[in-house]
């Protein structure tokens, strides 16, 4: 174990996790981060928002279910030893018609198996002491969810793996994967790296470097835009913590809602529109090549044959702030269209399998001296460190 090199694709949250998990499960392991931007965590994990889930939504034995409340408490123990951000200020999951309180107790049910701490069922009365400018039929209540700041938690990873001899290597776009007398071969246009093992933690690249080591085209990503609007100073104090609609149990997304910050503002997002680039955090940001991925995926044509009206809405609340605000204003009525401004956006990685189906659960791919995750959406970074546990331990065979 001590002479072999682990090369990493990826400097977002579970990369860097990853990366140092191996140098405290492996010591003396070189372990070497590949990034083709400058810094860390330039994409999903720099532009999320910022919330510690609880692991309240997640299909009970599933990855996700299994490794949120985990990775969910690590990180929490993290952010005290390092004394990063990390403010449990709750959230309550609101339903506003009675179809939302059918499922909101399913919900809660599942919630229950997935032993989420703390949990309970409130009125609209509770809902009121909780969050006083919030409305709601019930809720439910989950005081353990928290917000930190997962680019700061990225650097300090990026620390520790250097800390301990590792490299994390910027600048390093990953164009090619092969077989070498001494291993595999990582070529960028700026230099190789050969190393004994490699794992792919690319985001919304996942499946374009995961095809250069040699795996299946299954499942492809889609990226989705998520936008958010920003709630003016005047009116933060409207909400304290977390205000989340009940989801819709056919989509991944998790609806419009209404996050603090840790910085103190007050954010209401994000939708969920599909993106005509990879990395396309601007209405205008257009990539021929990602569209021409997307067209020629059968998964993207069935998908879309599924859920064309859900995407026309989304679409009309992108280009209207009115109608973007109109689902809101449901769980917080007195902050309207003139309270907010456009904010930032950031970019899903959805993973699409061939039929269409929009894949849910986290899903790592084993081939040979290559693994790669394939899919990692939210909550991958509240479950970052979880991650890494499972995914050291399938390169050590206990998974």
């Amino acid at each position: 174990m001590a002479d072999k090199t682990i090369g990493i694709v990826g400097a977002g949250i579970v990369g860097l996790a990853i990366g140092r998990e191996l140098t405290r499960r492996r010591p003396g392991t070189r372990v070497v981060v590949l990034e083709k931007e400058n810094r860390v965590a330039v994409h999903q994990t720099g532009h999320n928002s910022g919330v510690v889930h609880a692991g309240i939504y997640y299909q009970p034995g599933s990855l996700k279910a299994l490794l949120c409340t985990r990775g969910g408490a690590m990180l929490r123990e993290y952010c005290h030893d390092r004394q990063l951000p990390y403010d449990e200020c709750g959230k309550l999951v609101v339903a506003v018609t009675p179809d939302d309180v059918t499922r909101l107790d399913a919900l809660a049910a599942r919630a229950g198996v997935n032993l989420v701490p703390g949990l309970r069922r409130v009125g609209p009365g509770e809902i009121r002491d909780l969050e006083p400018h919030a409305t709601g039929l019930a809720a439910l209540y989950s005081p353990k969810t928290a917000i930190t700041d997962y680019v700061a938690i990225a650097r300090s990873f990026a620390g520790d793996i250097e800390a301990a001899g590792g490299e994390v290597r910027f600048n390093f776009p990953v164009t090619e994967v092969a077989s070498s007398a001494g291993g595999l071969a990582i070529t960028s246009p700026a230099g190789s790296v050969v190393v004994d093992e490699l794992i792919v933690c690319a985001g919304i690249q996942s499946d374009l470097v995961a095809r250069l080591a040699g795996d299946a085209a299954e499942p492809r990503i889609v990226p989705f835009r998520g936008e958010y609007m920003r709630v003016v100073p005047a009116k933060t104090h409207m909400v304290r913590g977390l205000i989340y609609p009940v989801p819709d149990p056919r989509y991944p997304f998790l609806g419009v809602h209404f996050t603090r910050r840790v910085d103190g503002s007050v954010e209401v997002g994000p939708n969920a529109v599909l993106a005509t680039a990879r990395e396309g955090y601007r209405l205008r940001d257009f990539s021929p090549r990602d569209i021409a991925g997307i067209a020629g995926w059968p998964g993207a044509w069935r998908m879309a044959g599924k859920h064309w009206r859900t995407g026309i809405r989304e679409m009309y609340g992108s280009f209207s702030k009115r109608a973007y605000m109109t689902a809101a204003r449901r769980y917080v009525p007195e902050i309207g269209v003139e309270d907010v401004v456009r904010a930032g956006a950031g970019v899903r990685a959805q993973a699409l399998d061939r039929d269409g189906s929009l894949v849910d659960d986290f899903r790592i791919h084993r081939l040979g001296a290559v693994t790669a995750v394939r899919n990692a959406p939210s909550p991958a970074a509240t479950s970052s460190m979880a991650i890494a546990e499972h995914v050291v331990n399938v390169l050590d065979g206990r998974s």
